[in-house]
Parts: structure tokens; C-alpha cells; sequence
């Protein structure tokens, strides 16, 4: 029997294009390929758990016997971003992508958003978050108009300065975007500096659409923990959580993650390490890419030496930011697979059809469920 389960969602660490890039125009794209072709990977123990045996790898030839069970598995949900990914992965597939808006939004939507809060804005376009708060960041010290802006994905992005709008302020003036919109996520975005020389703080709040009932609404009913570390919480609107801890960076994501394995809880710890996205594949830093994931790796046997004998870690994905692909916005990829534990086989459990294959595996591990379609927990057990 399976009594936890820690389930750690490496953001945005794509293996490779999906079939359907086409529609989204990414052919071509593969995060960890790129990455491991232009500045190689030293990652032993993902390497060693099958990391290189899931697809090609530069530097990472295929082990003939790994220390975990391993494969790769496609989205089928519309869209590419971290709301859609995510949900897959809990079992709740979108048929139909959330709105984006590549032009910016509506005149009627902004007018509204205004007029509810009482505040001007600047922006309303396409841009890269660190870009936009140094084109329009004077403007918005001096006028303290809020800064809009969105993305390739279904998001409502609000910039302001801590020192021109309180965050108790900004975060309402999000609540009533979330009231307003259809949108997958509103994003508080504050930032600090002066002149032109700004930068985001760790002050960051999603608000999320509320999800349909999943795989953690159904492990805490059946009287489990289920733990959120990270932007975990907020992706799923809150629902579903016996615990949730926000984090700053990897760093502290890793080590809450650590701190919970020590406790003697029962159920899923599910994390986000959010700076392989937000940090370097929206900024195309290769380098930085490269070495956030070394040093996960160099973290992961702390994270192993903290599980107990009944204890397995899912590591995987939500989908691709390949940090050497054209723009910078998410790359429609497969994602990795990566199961551990001493109670598991390692297995090659092969290529899954869809990201929902996660979910309904642990909740058989966890809920000792009769065996469902897209389950791989008779492979690995």
C-alpha cells in the first residue's frame, strides 16, 4: 500500500514537442533537449532515475537499468499554460481552450475594470512581465495608473508598485478582474525600484477559476491530506487542500517540500518549483534554465532521504518554455515522467495519451481504487 505521495511539478520543463504543435506554433520546440544540446545538463540522478530514456537526450544516454519508472505523456486539453497543465494533471481536461487576448483586451472589458475599481491603466498588450514595468513604470509612479498586460496564455496580468499601490489595494483591484473575467488566471505582478530600473517582488498572487471536482477534491473526502507548496493553492482556486504553504523561489519550494515529507501525513504533497517558467524560460535564459535544474538535482537526494518506505515521488511537468524557441511564451510539449520509491518497479510505463494519466495512478495508489483507464499503478507496483 501507498501512503503518500509527493508530487512535484517541475514549471514549464517540457521533453519535447507535441503532435499537435502545429496548431500553436511550436513545432520544434523541446526544453530539456535544447537545453541539454546548447549547454549540457549535469543531472545524475534525474539521469539515473530514466531522465535520458524517456527521449533523446544530449549528455543523458538511456540507462539499461534505472532507479525509477519512467515515460512521458501529452496533453489533451486546448491551451498550453499552467491553469490547463495543471488541471490535466488533477483529471479535468478543457475541450475548449480559456480566452487569451493577443491583441489586449476589449475596450468594453477595460472600461469596465476602470470603472469598478476607480483607477486608470496603462499597457493593455502582449508583453513580457520584467519588460513592461521598465517601459511604463514612470508613468505609472507618476500618475499611478495600473499597468495591464497579458500573454500567450489565458491571462489578466495587474503591475503596480509596492510604494504607489498597497497590495492589500492591488490584490482587490485582482479580485475584481477574477469577478469580471473568464480569464484562466488574474496576476498580481507588484514590483519595487526607481527610473526605469524596476524589478517583480516574490509578492505574486494568482487568482485562479474555481476547478471541477478532481483527484484532490476526492483524496481530502476521503479523509487524506492533501498539501499545496507553492502556486499550487491558487492554480486550483483553493479547493482541495487540508494545508498550502506559498513559497518565494525553488529554494524554499524544495525545502517546504522536505519539511512536510518529515511530518507524519497521509495523502498528496503536491508542489510547484515555479522558477524554471517565470525566471528563464519567459526570459530565455538558457543558462539559468540550465542551472536551476542542476541544482533541483543536486537537491533531489534530500527529497528522497525524507520519504518513508510506503512513500513514492512523482516528478513531471505542465508544459514546455523552451528557452532557446522563438518568443517567449509556453511551448505546447509532452512532459516527463519520472516515479519513485522503494516500492516501485522501474518500469518503462511508456508514452501516456494524457496528462489525467497522473492523477488517476495516484488516486488508485492512494485510494485503493479498483484499477481505472489511464492508470499505470499496476506497472509500477
Amino acid at each position: 500500500m501507498i501512503n503518500r505521495v509527493a508530487l512535484i511539478v517541475l514549471d514549464s520543463v517540457g521533453i519535447g514537442f507535441s503532435s499537435d504543435a502545429d496548431e500553436y506554433g511550436d513545432r520544434g520546440a523541446n526544453t530539456l533537449g535544447h537545453i541539454a544540446d546548447s549547454a549540457g545538463l549535469d543531472i545524475p540522478n534525474m539521469h539515473e532515475m530514466g531522465l535520458g530514456n524517456i527521449a533523446p537526450l544530449h549528455g543523458l544516454p538511456p540507462m539499461g537499468t534505472t532507479s525509477a519508472a519512467y515515460g512521458k505523456a501529452k496533453e489533451v486539453s486546448k491551451g498550453k499554460d499552467t491553469t490547463t497543465g495543471h488541471w490535466e494533471i488533477a483529471g479535468q481536461i478543457l475541450a475548449e481552450a480559456l480566452p487569451t487576448y493577443p491583441n489586449g483586451f476589449s475596450a468594453d472589458i477595460m472600461e469596465a475594470f476602470e470603472k469598478a475599481t476607480g483607477k486608470g491603466t496603462l499597457g493593455n498588450k502582449v508583453a513580457s512581465g520584467t519588460a513592461i514595468i521598465n517601459e511604463l513604470g514612470d508613468e505609472h509612479v507618476s500618475t499611478g495608473k495600473l499597468i495591464i498586460y497579458t500573454s500567450a496564455d489565458s491571462v489578466f496580468q495587474i503591475a503596480a508598485h509596492e510604494e504607489v499601490v498597497p497590495l492589500e489595494d492591488l490584490y482587490r483591484y485582482c479580485e475584481i478582474a477574477r469577478e469580471q473575467l473568464n480569464v484562466g488566471r488574474v496576476i498580481a505582478r507588484p514590483f519595487i525600484g526607481k527610473e526605469g530600473n524596476y524589478e517583480r517582488t516574490s509578492n505574486r498572487h494568482d487568482y485562479s477559476l474555481e476547478p471541477a471536482e478532481n483527484m484532490l477534491t476526492r483524496i481530502i473526502a476521503s479523509g487524506k491530506d492533501s498539501i499545496g507548496i507553492g502556486k499550487i493553492y491558487d492554480i486550483y482556486a483553493g479547493k482541495g487542500f487540508t494545508d498550502h504553504t506559498y513559497t518565494k523561489n525553488n529554494t524554499e519550494g524544495i525545502d517546504k517540500t522536505i519539511e512536510f515529507l518529515k511530518q507524519d501525513n497521509e495523502g498528496l504533497i503536491f508542489t510547484n518549483l515555479v522558477d524554471f517558467d517565470m525566471l528563464f524560460g519567459h526570459r530565455r535564459d538558457l543558462i539559468g534554465y540550465r542551472d536551476a535544474l542542476e541544482y533541483f538535482d543536486q537537491r533531489l537526494p534530500e527529497i528522497t532521504a525524507a520519504m518513508k518506505d510506503d512513500d513514492i515521488l512523482i516528478i513531471t511537468a505542465d508544459h514546455g518554455n523552451d528557452p532557446i524557441f522563438k518568443g517567449t511564451d509556453h511551448t505546447r510539449e509532452h512532459i516527463p515522467i519520472l516515479v519513485f520509491g522503494k516500492k516501485i518497479k522501474p518500469v518503462n510505463i511508456g508514452f501516456r495519451s494524457t496528462f489525467a494519466d497522473i492523477g488517476t495512478t495516484i488516486e488508485e495508489l492512494l485510494l485503493n481504487e479498483a484499477p481505472t483507464t489511464g492508470s499505470f499503478a499496476s506497472m509500477i507496483i
